[in-house]
């Protein structure tokens, strides 16, 4: 799925602008006025990259910075931090609690784009990268085509999008109410029995005969791509290498 990015800024116009350019760019994006909130937020969900002003209302874009680095959950988060403090002591005040990044205003749209991609490049590749592979399955962004052990896998829109989400994270068991919010997004009211539909879809489409389903149901908990499998190397299809 696109990578997901939180903007906490106060500025109404501001977070507008950086959400439509974002958006412009593929991501998801989630836009947060206050710091209190934002804590709050993102101790429900954990997104890729954060983007935080310096001065918010509630609690300053530094102090959750620090309290972020606090957390196990967060520690690793990148932060791009967002300021009309341009002093050196400032930014190095900015870095010194957590921050990965600094830009000050007024700032560059592009330039904040590209510091985005950049820190994605670097902490999480598999979220931008054109082609996706677990064991003998290969997904590709670019053209939306999905092959396994070299035979082309016809799948619908919504299987497309499970599966590379799926691929993002080998090993981890996603809940229903996850795979909803990961794949149909928050906005779209869907019953969490269309996950099931859906996943069902998706390993009929990818197992022939007696091939491995990489697709793991996880008893009361949900689903996830077995890690296992994803670690093997890629073995080609008789059919298809002879």
């Amino acid at each position: 799925m696109a990578p997901r990015i939180v903007v906490v800024e106060d500025e109404e116009a501001l977070a507008l602008i950086l959400r439509y350019n974002l958006e412009a760019e593929g991501y998801s994006v989630e836009t947060i006025a206050r710091g209190d909130e934002a804590e709050l937020r993102l101790k429900e969900e954990v997104p890729d990259v954060l983007i935080l002003d310096w001065m918010l209302p509630g609690l300053s874009g530094v102090e959750l910075c620090r309290r972020l680095r606090q957390r196990s959950e967060t520690e690793r988060l990148p932060i791009i931090m967002v300021t009309a403090r341009g002093e050196e002591g400032e930014r190095v005040r900015g870095l010194s609690v957590g921050a990965d990044d600094y830009v000050v205003k007024p700032f560059s749209t592009p330039e904040l784009l590209a510091r985005v991609r950049a820190m994605l490049r670097r902490v999480k590749p598999e979220k931008i990268a054109s082609h996706l592979t677990a064991g003998d399955i290969d997904l590709d962004r670019e053209t939306h085509r999905v092959r396994r052990a070299g035979r082309e896998v016809k799948l619908g829109p919504t299987e497309f999008k499970l599966l590379e989400f799926f691929m993002q994270a080998p090993g981890r068991v996603f809940s229903r109410e996850q795979l909803l919010d990961g794949v149909w997004g928050r906005d779209i009211y869907v019953d969490e029995r269309t996950v099931d539909v859906h996943v069902g879809r998706l390993r009929k489409a990818i197992n022939r005969g007696r091939q491995r389903d990489p697709i793991r149901t996880v008893r009361g908990a949900g689903y996830s791509l077995d890690e296992q499998f994803a670690a093997r190397a890629p073995v080609r299809d008789v059919a298809e290498s002879s």
